[in-house]
């Protein structure tokens, strides 16, 4: 589904703490004061009530703006499930990731014109528990990486801050038992390093979920890293750019609307970058959830 819509009035969500939060704000508010679109600041201190903030403010809204990483567009997910208005994404974080899979332009004031022009995209929306997610949910190594990577390492080194977390991770990376459940019913006993569930496409600072993974397919994207040995997940990472690690017999991939996932002690569960919630767990995807503004 697309469509336009001429935006005059926004939410603002901005992370100042993001690699490039503050110095995105000026151009964006430049953008937007020539095209007469006002903005009303949101303050995002307090994660756990913003979604409740930002819907007792959206009478006269047009759309809401979230200026950072995919972290702060997480951020502002359920208020947009709620609300149904129109989610505008500047990005200003370290991957990007959502950004990438839209195609949105990296330069704030290329983004805040986006924004202007209003033309409007549906997206599916991933869902955990209740929690909502765009890129990908996950456990195990990547909870380690979300472990080892500070705000602080992020914000200061970028991708190399990922790097140098992602090898501190794996070796510690130890495997775990898990058992999977698809929309059929069937139930999958797996000893894995990491599970992941993509509702986009892109994650990870632009590793690609399934080289046939779309955020508005209505599918959600399941693999599992089944490797008996750490080094060997070495072996194929050039093919997670392009998601085609699914091709190694050590990797299990699924597809399907509605996935359970169960472990014997609970495990916390990484979503876009953000640890939020625990198994059990049950991940599902809600279709065409989300307008998002698109080049």
């Amino acid at each position: 589904m697309t469509g336009s819509t001429t935006p005059r009035r926004a939410l603002l969500v901005a992370n100042p703490g993001s690699r490039r939060g503050s110095a995105a704000l000026r151009p964006v508010e430049s953008v937007f004061a020539e095209r007469g679109i006002d903005l009303i600041p949101i303050d995002t201190a307090e994660r756990e009530t913003l979604t409740d903030r930002l819907c007792d403010q959206t009478h006269g809204a047009d759309l809401i703006v979230a200026v950072g990483g995919d972290g702060t567009a997480n951020s502002v997910a359920a208020a947009t499930f709620r609300t149904g208005l129109p989610l505008g994404l500047i990005p200003a974080g370290t991957a990007n990731d959502l950004a990438r899979t839209l195609g949105l332009p990296l330069d704030p004031a290329e983004a805040a014109r986006v924004i202007a022009a209003g033309q409007l995209k549906a997206i599916d929306l991933g869902e955990v528990n209740g929690a909502f997610f765009f890129n990908v949910a996950s456990l195990g190594l990547s909870v380690k990486l979300a472990d080892k990577l500070s705000s602080t390492s992020k914000k200061r080194w970028g991708r190399l801050g990922y790097l140098w977390a992602l090898l501190r991770a794996l070796a510690e990376a130890r495997p775990f038992h898990a058992a999977i459940t698809g929309e059929d019913g069937h139930t999958i006993l797996v000893k894995t390093l990491q599970i992941a569930v993509g509702n986009g496409r892109h994650y990870g600072g632009g590793m690609v979920v399934e080289q046939g993974a779309d955020i508005n397919d209505g599918q959600l994207d399941l693999y599992s890293l089944e490797f008996k040995a750490v080094w060997k997940l070495l072996a194929i990472a050039a093919s997670f750019p392009t998601g085609h690690h699914g091709l190694s017999p050590e990797v299990r991939t699924l597809r399907g609307r509605r996935f359970e996932i169960a472990t014997r002690r609970a495990k916390p569960i990484n979503m876009d970058g953000e640890l939020l919630g625990a198994t059990p767990a049950i991940f599902t995807v809600h279709p065409a959830a989300i307008r998002m503004i698109v080049p």
